[in-house]
């Protein structure tokens, strides 16, 4: 077994667990904290972050640690890799009992994305990807749509008003009102979407790095792209993208503005 594969089955391991405990606390009426920068949490993201902390400090303790909810943990001297955890992505969602609401897990090494996982847990799938050992839904490969037609794609965002407010560019109008139609499907659920073919782009306009870790290996292992609105593959922008490889270069030229 590669070393990498070992990353990725603890990756998916750790995943499961933490999606589980979520759905303890799922449609509960979990109480609700305002964040100071007015984002929510609850004792279910606090908790999940927690377990997967000590699943990666358990099982790999030189690598370093970058979550939502709980303080920077340094990788130690010489070892290059970092995971980055979101324990609930779309945390509104899951307090309103919508279960599109995911947790994330990526590890990074040298600064580049090599697991991605992006865990379903009321709906019970999971995406999970590596470099170079493809992208898979529950075990089963999947693969970014051949839709080369801005007026035949779903374009994707987490929240529409994001868009008129904190786009970097007004790139997006265009893909938004030319496609065939819009929605906001978001945060990784959105992701998730492009990935397994069923949407074709995906667009945040604002974005932290553990919301959009797990989103480059995930989509260049299924065949399509993820890139920040300056049209690089990165998810340190604080904006991405995603979207099939036949849309890749009109929707980074219209994102550049």
């Amino acid at each position: 077994m590669s070393e990498l594969q070992r990353y990725l089955d603890a990756a998916q391991e750790i995943a499961w667990e933490a999606g589980r405990l979520t759905l303890g606390w799922f449609n509960r009426g979990v109480e609700v904290i305002d964040k100071a920068d007015g984002s929510p949490v609850t004792v279910a993201d606090r908790d999940a972050e927690t377990l997967v902390r000590r699943a990666i400090e358990a099982r790999f303790p030189d690598h370093g640690i970058r979550g939502e909810e709980h303080g920077p943990k340094e990788a130690r001297a010489g070892c290059s890799y970092t995971w980055y955890i979101d324990p609930i992505d779309g945390t509104k969602s899951f307090v309103h009992g919508v279960p599109l609401y995911s947790n994330l897990l990526a590890l990074v090494r040298d600064g580049k994305p090599v697991v991605g996982i992006i865990q379903l847990p009321a709906l019970g799938e999971q995406l999970a990807a590596a470099e170079g050992l493809g992208c898979r839904l529950n075990g089963r490969p999947v693969r970014v749509s051949q839709i080369a037609d801005l007026s035949r794609a779903v374009v994707l965002t987490s929240d529409s008003r994001d868009l008129g407010i904190s786009a970097p560019t007004p790139g997006w109008r265009p893909l938004w009102e030319g496609c065939r139609f819009p929605r906001s499907w978001g945060d990784g659920y959105g992701y998730y979407l492009v990935a397994t073919g069923r949407a074709e782009v995906m667009l945040d306009a604002r974005a932290a790095d553990y919301d959009l870790a797990p989103m480059p290996v995930i989509l260049r292992e299924a065949g399509g792209a993820f890139f920040d609105w300056r049209g690089e593959e990165t998810f340190l922008g604080g904006h991405g993208a995603a979207c099939n490889a036949a849309l890749a270069e009109q929707v980074r030229a219209s994102l550049r503005g």
